[in-house]
């Protein structure tokens, strides 16, 4: 029998060479597939079948997203004949003073809960969100108590809200996944407030603000739902869209920016309707290969 000849230290590397060549084309279309966002998922809304997913248990914060849940409370309140959206709510100071993105109310100003909807919904209105949350349970503390029963009823076992803003505040966590359910409970209890989402320009007291959500207009069929950002959670959107009776939802969070998490929310919407049955073909499509 022969003995099999000894190799050398390069001989064997250039045997090996092809192989890590590979994998590291690999690893490289992986890391430029997701460049630039921590977590994703797409799903189907006809079917209710996820599509595709990455990291979407990861822990992020909400950021502006959290908005779903307050306009989630004020339809329950409206269902309940707590409120109504033609009836008007008062500004309190509390709310007129809030930071970050705004719809510019005053202190003392009223205004219907359905333009309040539009200004959390278009501007992203922190200033909106405190309001009604003072109209619903008459401070933040208890609305905050409001959000997370809710949170719990739905089955958000990864969520704790701490305001109806989104604005960031310690222990305040939410992941993809969580956010697609919150999404998916609101639209199915309330379809009308598509409307307030698709909406893509609130003028108010003289000022246009166009709405935060720029795939409106430019991606066929997106009809919404919902941006966010602060600096702990990076740029946050959730994305409904339908075309030829298919209907989309892309939850993107952890966007290192604007420009990264709207293009990941187009590649995702794209591929579900290229392969609205088959997460094996839109996994393919994700990962920049055609077969």
């Amino acid at each position: 029998m022969k003995s099999m000849p000894e190799l050398t230290p390069a001989a064997c590397f250039r045997r090996i060479l092809p192989l890590l060549t590979l994998l590291c084309l690999l690893c490289l279309s992986a890391q430029t597939a997701h460049a630039g966002v921590k977590a994703m998922l797409l799903i189907n809304l006809n079917s209710g079948k996820t599509l595709y997913e990455r990291n979407a248990n990861l822990s992020i914060p909400p950021a502006s997203l959290t908005k779903l849940m307050t306009m989630y409370l004020a339809m329950d309140a409206v269902s309940s004949r707590k409120l109504s959206l033609m009836g008007k709510v008062r500004v309190t100071r509390e709310a007129a003073r809030t930071g970050g993105s705004s719809m510019h109310l005053r202190t003392g100003e009223r205004l219907p809960l359905s333009r309040l909807m539009l200004g959390m919904a278009v501007a992203s209105g922190n200033d909106a969100a405190m309001t009604v949350a003072h109209a619903i349970s008459g401070s933040t503390r208890n609305f905050v108590r409001l959000m997370n029963r809710k949170a719990r009823n739905l089955g958000l076992r990864h969520t704790v809200f701490k305001n109806p803003s989104g604005l960031p505040a310690p222990g305040q966590k939410t992941t993809a996944r969580d956010m697609a359910k919150l999404a998916r409970a609101y639209l199915r209890a309330y379809p009308s407030v598509r409307t307030f989402h698709a909406t893509r320009r609130l003028v108010h007291r003289g000022r246009a603000i166009n709405n935060t959500n720029q795939l409106l207009g430019r991606v066929r069929g997106v009809d919404g739902l919902k941006t966010g950002f602060t600096a702990a959670s990076g740029y946050n959107v959730i994305i409904t869209a339908e075309r030829n009776g298919v209907r989309l939802m892309a939850v993107v969070m952890g966007g290192s920016s604007r420009a990264a998490r709207d293009n990941m929310a187009r590649r995702l919407v794209e591929a579900g309707f290229a392969a609205p049955g088959s997460p094996t073909k839109v996994k393919r499509l994700m990962a920049g290969r055609r077969r």
